[in-house]
């Protein structure tokens, strides 16, 4: 970024949010602003979405970020190739009965269903990306590809950035009162915010091979698979199935650090490295493709910078192995978007974007680690972990309190435990503040829903159905007072009941509080506060609980 085109004022377009950077957590940034009404630019270097099989893995929380934008339809059935692939296999070769699954199903027996709506989800880069891609410009997103960050400038009111259209030469300057970066692991702006990064840094670096075979899908036979670790000590990668039939994607180690090249990962090479790894010696294989990658285990040491914020990569790098990275960064997105929405709306302080940092980089700390032991336990070629590194207490220990059961101990909540660990040892939804809100079926005017469906464009008020302890009527009373804007719902099975939980759940027991007791849930699903019973004066203290946590005192 150092070509710079300055424009006379008139020629300036103006945008509240300028995200740079078009891939997964850029585009997601887009569908989950353009839900909140919040207009934005994006721009992207590349002319067009990923054509990569890659970072397939999407966890039930993004998921259920992408079911409550309206998204989660489609992306199924962008995934249905995929949908009966389950399980990681690791073995020393795909001839005969050797090896083991660390697991053969994500969900087993599908006891999953009590916690969530949603599910873990199989769909690669190359098929989501067009998807979030079509929502966010139904839903008003000004999306220019081919487009590239040239140079920005930051003051106390906002960022002058200027861009150039690749494939006309045309530059454009934007004003925008805030800039997200979303524009990867090398990022630009990170670099010239001068943020540093912590951790151990590079991990290791693979090629990634695609290519045909048809031969490979009897081999294969019926291990539906979503990657498969081949240990062999002289032929060692991960195989991972685009379509089950006749296209694949296969990692194989690379070790620049030895001084060797791309360029020695020839189609001869690659051919008798995948066959010795598969243990087939004349198996068919077609080479349509490599690339590099590399993994590394790095996070940004502040995600904020005046009026410019790090998501997904730019913020945090991790061991891809679980997919936790991606997952991080559309989280990411998810978080920074309902802030910045509400602070532009007028209805929150600017102090609420602080929470950004301190809420998510805690995340992508302890998340990064926990990826780490994964590629450990997995055997991810390439991946030497350092002598003493743990494997994580084993295959599959703590997915779903990783991927579901995170907390902020710290940021916009009242009343969050502040030296509770980010992720718990085990997996707890109870209404704790600080953590994602527990998901019950309620019935609503009729409809079947998720509690979960509710919390997206205000904050959400959860109290007795049988007026105990006067919530509802207060949050009345403060809509006509104070900007924040909050959606009020009495829960049981009473007259005045906006929800009534399905099969007679206690929601109260649910969420942790007695009878009498008050739920306030963000836009994000996460617990903001709760009160566990009544109490003598609920006016005053659901305003003063909605100041602190919309940074308006």
């Amino acid at each position: 970024m150092n070509e710079r085109v300055e424009q006379d004022d008139t020629h300036i377009q103006k945008v509240p949010v300028l995200i740079v950077g078009g891939s997964l957590v850029g585009l997601s940034t887009s569908v989950f602003l353009g839900r909140l009404g919040v207009r934005h630019t994006l721009v992207e270097r590349h002319a067009g979405t990923s054509i990569h099989p890659r970072g397939r893995g999407n966890n039930v929380r993004t998921m259920e970020l992408f079911r409550v934008a309206g998204v989660e339809p489609a992306i199924h059935r962008a995934a249905e190739t995929l949908s009966g692939n389950h399980g990681i296999l690791q073995t020393p070769t795909l001839v005969g009965d050797a090896g083991e699954w660390l697991f053969r199903e994500m969900d087993p027996g599908g006891g999953l269903a009590r916690f969530s709506p949603s599910g873990w989800c199989l769909c690669s880069q190359n098929d989501l990306e067009p998807v979030l891609l079509d929502h966010a410009v139904r839903l008003g997103g000004d999306l220019r590809f081919a487009t590239e960050l040239m140079s920005f400038d930051t003051d106390p009111t906002g960022v002058t950035a200027f861009v150039k259209n690749r494939e006309t030469g045309e530059h454009t300057t934007f004003r925008a009162d805030y800039l997200v970066a979303a524009d990867g692991p090398r990022s630009p702006i990170r670099e010239q915010l001068g943020i540093g990064q912590s951790g151990p840094g590079d991990l290791f670096h693979n090629v990634s091979i695609t290519f045909r075979s048809r031969g490979l899908a009897d081999v294969v036979g019926d291990r539906r698979f979503i990657v498969c670790y081949l240990t062999s000590p002289d032929a060692d990668g991960a195989l991972l199935p685009v379509d089950n039939v006749e296209h694949w994607v296969f990692h194989a180690p690379w070790h620049p650090e030895n001084g060797e090249t791309l360029e020695e990962f020839t189609d001869e090479r690659c051919i008798d490295h995948i066959r010795r790894a598969i243990g087939v010696s004349d198996l068919d294989v077609e080479i349509t493709g490599r690339a590099p990658w590399h993994a590394a285990q790095r996070v940004a040491r502040s995600y904020r910078s005046g009026r410019v914020f790090l998501a997904g990569d730019s913020a945090h790098e991790m061991s891809p192995t679980g997919a936790f990275g991606s997952n991080t960064g559309i989280q990411d997105a998810h978080n920074l978007a309902w802030k910045l929405a509400a602070v532009l709306g007028g209805w929150a302080g600017e102090g609420l974007l602080d929470s950004y940092d301190a809420e998510r980089r805690p995340v992508a700390e302890a998340t990064s680690a926990r990826a780490a032991a994964r590629s450990a336990e997995h055997s991810h070629p390439g991946f030497a972990p350092p002598p003493g590194a743990g494997g994580g207490g084993g295959p599959q220990r703590g997915i779903l309190n990783v991927a579901l059961g995170y907390r902020y101990p710290r940021g916009a909540v009242v009343g969050a435990q502040a030296m509770a660990p980010v992720v718990p040892e085990g997996l707890d939804l109870s209404g704790e503040p600080g953590s994602r809100a527990p998901h019950l079926w309620v019935r609503h005017e009729g409809e079947r829903v998720s509690t979960l469906d509710l919390y997206e464009r205000s904050l959400v008020l959860l109290s007795d159905a049988d007026g105990a302890g006067d919530w509802h009527e207060a949050a009345g009373r403060l809509a006509a007072h104070m900007p924040v804007p909050v959606s009020s719902y009495r829960v049981g099975k009473g007259p005045d009941a906006e929800l009534v939980p399905e099969d007679g759940v206690d929601w109260s027991q649910r969420h942790g509080v007695e009878r009498g007791g008050a739920v306030l849930v963000r836009p994000d699903g996460f617990v903001a506060w709760r009160s566990a019973g009544p109490v003598p004066d609920a006016e005053s203290t659901l305003r003063q609980v909605l100041a602190t946590v919309t940074a308006l005192t």
